[in-house]
């Protein structure tokens, strides 16, 4: 059984923020959305900030690698003029203030571990643990309903994670389910495959579901294609557009 929220707002605010800023999860708010999914890596310092490239240049001003700034360096930067520059003051949030402002809001979090090249297992383990210490008395109560869900399409940093936070949920993350997926999610512990609904299809949707997995896909932009999803039993997905694919959607 799924217990999580089946439709969530994909980084944040979709396409009507800019990603993975506090003014996207401020949007979802505005448009009802209490589940939203984000992106996590690491600083060079080891502290986790909220970011889906690995590289400076797209959504966030500057150049090279983000493991090669700070955590301090990284909050400085300019996270929304690139959106719009009604958005110049928003900045990399920090992982762990993020978290913080979903609780406080009530707003479900599917945390994306998406670690710089060469930083897996680190990455993985920072997330879990960070995520632990914000959820401790949830976890304590046993209800997954309650717990945030970590995924990524890394195994080490999902090894890593169970490590070091073994009663945080986790998916595993795939972009076109392979003929040994169900082997890969197996060895991870997972509750869950994340997949590229571009790619799914009927048959493959049912095979997760008997394999007694959740079923979650990414990104889903169009209702009539969510109504198909949802009709083959997938269990959620993210969209990035928000105005029309509402959390009452489903």
């Amino acid at each position: 059984m799924w217990p999580y929220p089946k439709i969530v707002a994909h980084r944040g605010g979709g396409t009507l923020a800019p990603e993975n800023t506090f003014a996207a999860l401020r949007c979802a708010l505005a448009y009802g959305f209490h589940a939203v999914e984000f992106d996590v890596m690491l600083s060079r310092d080891g502290v986790g900030v909220v970011l889906h490239d690995d590289v400076l240049g797209r959504t966030v001003a500057g150049a090279g690698s983000v493991a090669d700034l700070g955590a301090a360096e990284l909050a400085a930067l300019d996270a929304g003029s690139w959106f719009s520059p009604l958005f110049a003051d928003e900045k990399v949030p920090n992982f762990g203030l993020f978290v913080d402002y979903c609780k406080a809001q009530r707003i479900w979090m599917n945390i994306e571990i998406k670690p710089v090249p060469g930083f897996e297992r680190e990455t993985g383990r920072v997330v879990a643990g960070v995520t632990r210490a914000c959820f401790g008395a949830e976890i304590a109560a046993g209800d997954p309903a309650q717990l945030p869900l970590l995924s990524s399409f890394s195994a080490e940093a999902l090894a890593a994670a169970r490590e070091a936070a073994p009663y945080l949920p986790r998916a595993l993350l795939i972009d076109c389910l392979p003929h040994d997926w169900l082997a890969r999610a197996r060895a991870l512990d997972v509750v869950a495959v994340h997949t590229n609904q571009r790619h799914l299809t009927a048959a493959l949707a049912r095979a997760v579901k008997d394999a007694g997995l959740g079923l979650f896909c990414y990104t889903v932009n169009e209702p009539g294609r969510a109504r198909e999803l949802l009709g083959w039993g997938v269990d959620g997905f993210c969209t990035d557009r928000i105005d029309l694919i509402g959390p009452d959607f489903a």
